[in-house]
């Protein structure tokens, strides 16, 4: 299958959930977390997809996708699957260490998108669970470390302000622009309002000659992005809570807390 052409999604919602090392996501899909992670994703173990270059692993009856054919599936229209899910792990060999209960937890991962227990098994070395329907619209990605979530956003919010405000070239071509990716000490001051559930809306950011402002909306907690977004759409004619600032001189990013 494709890639199907969609644009840029230019909100993201995220709800952090630091007890049970998850987070809930809109606005950012699985090539954006790819290229993140591009020098260290290892194989992954598929619990829910329709690639069809997989390898099949006898002991888990699962199929897997060896790291170097991640760019293959990044490309591939993961939003069409409508459910794609994974859990990462370093070695083939590991999956046969895999007892029948933990067997069982990867499934019912996949299934239901909860977990029976945490789902970081020592013997994958797991750093991710990714769970999705129609990716991008709804993700829910478990974290070994934090710092890896912090990562993602810092690069998902300079690529998609890049890509959604082009420069034209002197033969009029449009360039993608680039930014730095957003300090990572500085998104790590916003985790209380990420543990309410926050908007940064790309869409809504104030472009001007010296500085481009993103504003952030504290909207609350929501499983269903359907919801998340009606919220959005009453809560954006209101003063934002926070905005992020890129300083077109210094080349720098700021936090304000209004």
């Amino acid at each position: 299958m494709k890639k199907h052409n969609q644009e840029v999604r230019d909100l993201i919602y995220v709800h952090l959930n630091q007890a049970e090392q998850y987070v809930l996501s809109y606005g950012i899909e699985f090539e954006e977390f790819a290229t993140a992670f591009s020098n260290s994703l290892n194989h992954l173990l598929l619990l829910k997809h329709r690639f069809d270059d997989g390898d099949f692993n006898m002991h888990t009856l699962l199929d897997f996708v060896p790291s170097e054919r991640i760019a293959k599936l990044v490309k591939d229209d993961v939003y069409g699957y409508g459910n794609f899910c994974w859990i990462d792990f370093v070695a083939e060999e590991d999956l046969n260490e895999l007892t029948g209960q933990e067997i069982a937890e990867l499934l019912y991962l996949g299934h239901i998108k909860q977990h029976l227990k945490l789902p970081f098994y020592n013997k994958l070395g797991n750093r991710f669970v990714y769970l999705a329907h129609d990716d991008g619209w709804f993700n829910k990605i478990y974290y070994r470390s934090f710092k890896d979530f912090f990562e993602l956003v810092s690069t998902a919010i300079s690529g998609k302000l890049g890509q959604l405000k082009m420069e034209k070239t002197l033969l009029g071509i449009k360039k993608k622009r680039t930014y730095p990716d957003v300090n990572k000490e500085l998104l790590l001051s916003l985790t209380p309002f990420m543990k309410e559930g926050i908007c940064i809306s790309i869409r809504d950011a104030i472009h001007q000659r010296g500085r481009v402002e993103i504003p952030i909306w504290v909207i609350g907690d929501f499983a269903n992005m359907d919801d998340m977004y009606e919220e959005y759409e009453q809560i954006n004619k209101e003063e934002c809570h926070a905005k992020i600032i890129f300083d077109k001189k210094t080349k720098e990013w700021k936090l304000v807390v209004i």
